[in-house]
């Protein structure tokens, strides 16, 4: 029994010093249902935290001690929650929460004034926060498969917004304030309770590529400069 305490003993310390030299954690697949302690021991050492695929319900406070994360992936888990302290983590550019039973998102969202993608599908989100629009370099996000009704009117406050998917959610109307959003390449938001998009009269498309916008089973492509599908 010594001999293999011993060996699992070497073994964590010696994952743990691979975390800290490379500055990558990822424990995918790994069954957990808590968040691992010696994560957060290594402070401000980890720029890349991966815990796809497990079975985390929480996310601690004690989160805000990576302030040097960058990317965070959370996707296929059971989190309900996002602590507040998630504000705090500055130097991120990338979160992935993908398939998780999210149903809100905390204000200090808007404090991560350097996230460029945001990733929340198949989750169980009623709404998003005003303070979204304090995200300007953010370039993707991705709500779709939530039970959102409506999209802020801050979201035009996203400047650098270049793809927006909210498909299948059950969003009535879209706020004005998208045709703010000059770099918007594609709009995805089929399957919602759309009728029609009579906001989109106000886009200066001569300033935009093509805005791909997928409403119900129909493309509409009218006043697009340029046609590309992928």
């Amino acid at each position: 029994m010594g001999c293999v305490s011993s060996k699992n003993a070497n073994s964590k310390a010696s994952r743990v010093a691979r975390w800290r030299s490379t500055g990558i954690v990822a424990l995918r697949d790994s069954k957990l249902k808590t968040f691992p302690d010696e994560i957060l021991d290594l402070d401000r050492t980890v720029r890349t935290l991966d815990l796809t695929h497990n079975r985390l319900v929480d996310i601690p406070v004690a989160v805000s001690k990576l302030s040097n994360l960058q990317r965070l992936i959370l996707a296929d888990n059971l989190v309900e929650r996002l602590p507040s302290t998630l504000g705090k983590l500055q130097s991120l550019k990338l979160a992935t929460l993908d398939r998780n039973r999210i149903t809100t998102l905390p204000d200090e969202l808007g404090q991560l004034v350097k996230l460029e993608q945001l990733s929340i599908s198949v989750n169980l989100l009623v709404s998003l926060p005003e303070t979204i629009g304090s995200l300007r370099h953010l370039v993707l996000l991705n709500v779709s498969s939530n039970q959102l009704t409506s999209l802020p009117e801050s979201i035009g406050s996203c400047f650098s917004l270049e793809e927006l998917q909210a498909n299948d959610n059950s969003i009535e109307e879209l706020p004005a304030s998208i045709c703010n959003l000059i770099h918007l390449k594609s709009l995805c938001v089929d399957n919602n309770k759309l009728n029609q998009v009579d906001n989109f009269s106000n886009f200066n498309y001569d300033d935009m590529g093509c805005v791909f916008i997928f409403i119900l089973t129909t493309w509409h492509f009218s006043f697009c400069r340029y046609l590309q599908i992928f």
